[in-house]
């Protein structure tokens, strides 16, 4: 096994992770904090993208089966013991990955990690247990349908790429769900979930080696366990390279791309305005992008929301981010208005993307940004599970936890000209995806 101290000179005083790689291609990284917890995150680079689309909500359907026990642990126990504990646990699946993470006191640690960790090896996956689940699902797609916000982005999303798998959602259609098979699902968990494929973050008031100690010892039994159930040999992680995939990312928008919707359950109408970026494979173009974002669209005195929602008062509500995926990202803005100022707010938003192409941002609105970006990143490093999530994400997606220790750095040393030059580059005033949703007559 390998071990690496991580330390960058803007947050040694911060942050101290260790990283350690197992021979079986697991990768830990631990940190103690003088804080009464202990999350543990497992963190997979297995998400939707990976679902051809005969499976699309696959990894989001796994997510459940996983807390419905092992050939060790019966369907139950585990939140039992979770709930005498007074310890918490939940799951997430996106497009990019998926994480599973437990918070207990540091005493509980060592009987409650193993417990998380045999679970995401070992499922059980049973046929009768999938068929229940399933209508859980179908009814979680039912509601995201009905939710008009989630409608909106779904569409967007579907604008924004033409053939990248984030046009699809992470649920999955419901004709998909409704044709699965348990050993599907079984199938897909030997392929994708294995400790090649697994970043495991400890966080919390035990010293990090004790924390590596207990997560090594716990995939190691969950190793044996599987091999003793299943006959599998732990070899399997070795394969993980030759199953990835990296799409090419699109090319952006060479002219103004419409897409109008109406929806009878709206009392106002959206706008969408969307360019289609750098994602998490080419980090370094992505800073800037964040900056310019928040220029926009951060605070009262940003110059989107103070335009158009303080000042002139055409929008009631406002949102501008940089979501970055891993194989691409979107610049996004998403405006809710009255219908009769769609036209006049989409020609303000690209006058405002314009100006930043044409024009240096002040030293006022980079001091402001660069002060925001630091103490949020103080903020959220608060808290064990707030460390590990940030450990976790950048460690699994690009594979290099140095990324998350440097962000503030890499924010703080971007000049008016290097936010001008992304611009230029990648957000044009005239060429960029937009889409309307309008109340049904």
């Amino acid at each position: 096994m390998s071990s690496i101290l991580l330390e960058s000179p803007s947050v040694t005083q911060l942050n101290s992770p260790v990283i350690r790689r197992l021979s079986n291609g697991l990768t830990i990284i631990a940190e103690q904090m003088p804080i009464d917890a202990v999350n543990l995150s497992l963190w997979l680079k297995v998400g939707s993208v990976v679902e051809p689309d005969a499976i699309n909500g696959m990894a989001h359907y796994l997510e459940h089966m996983v807390f419905k026990g092992t050939p060790k642990i019966q369907c139950g126990e585990f939140e039992r013991l979770i709930e005498e504990r007074g310890a918490v646990t939940n799951a997430a699946t996106s497009h990019d990955y998926t994480q599973y993470y437990i918070t207990t006191a540091p005493q509980d640690f060592r009987d409650l990690a193993p417990l998380q960790i045999e679970l995401v090896i070992n499922p059980s996956i049973q046929d009768e247990a999938f068929e229940r689940e399933r209508p859980v699902i179908l009814e979680e797609i039912r509601r995201s349908q009905d939710n008009p916000r989630r409608r909106t982005f779904y569409r967007s999303m579907e604008m924004a790429f033409e053939r990248l798998p984030y046009r699809r959602t992470v649920l999955g259609p419901a004709a998909v769900i409704e044709q699965l098979t348990a050993q599907q699902m079984r199938d897909f968990h030997a392929r994708w979930y294995h400790p090649g494929s697994i970043t495991a973050v400890a966080v919390g008031n035990l010293p990090a080696e004790r924390l590596i100690e207990i997560v090594a010892d716990g995939f190691h039994q969950a190793e044996e366990n599987r091999r003793r159930v299943w006959g599998l040999e732990a070899t399997y992680h070795r394969e993980i390279a030759h199953q990835t995939t990296n799409p090419a990312p699109e090319p952006p928008f060479q002219t103004i791309n419409r897409a109008d919707y109406l929806d009878d359950t709206l009392q106002q109408a959206r706008l969408v305005m969307s360019w289609r970026v750098p994602g998490m494979i080419d980090l370094s173009q992505t800073y800037a992008l964040d900056i310019l974002a928040s220029i926009l669209g951060r605070g009262h005195t940003a110059r989107l929301i103070r335009d158009l929602r303080e000042e002139r008062r055409l929008v009631t509500s406002l949102s501008i981010s940089n979501m970055t995926y891993g194989h691409q990202g979107v610049f996004y803005i998403t405006a809710q208005l009255s219908v009769e100022h769609i036209a006049e707010v989409e020609a303000a938003i690209a006058q405002h993307i314009k100006l930043l192409c044409t024009e240096p941002v002040t030293e006022l609105e980079l001091r402001r940004i660069r002060n925001q970006v630091a103490n949020r990143y103080i903020f959220s490093n608060e808290t064990p599970s707030d460390r590990a999530g940030l450990y976790g994400y950048y460690q699994a997606i690009t594979g290099d936890l140095a990324h998350a220790l440097n962000y503030p750095g890499h924010i703080q040393s971007l000049q008016a000209a290097d936010l001008q030059a992304a611009a230029q580059r990648y957000l044009s005033p005239t060429a960029y995806g937009v889409m309307t949703v309008r109340p049904g007559e």
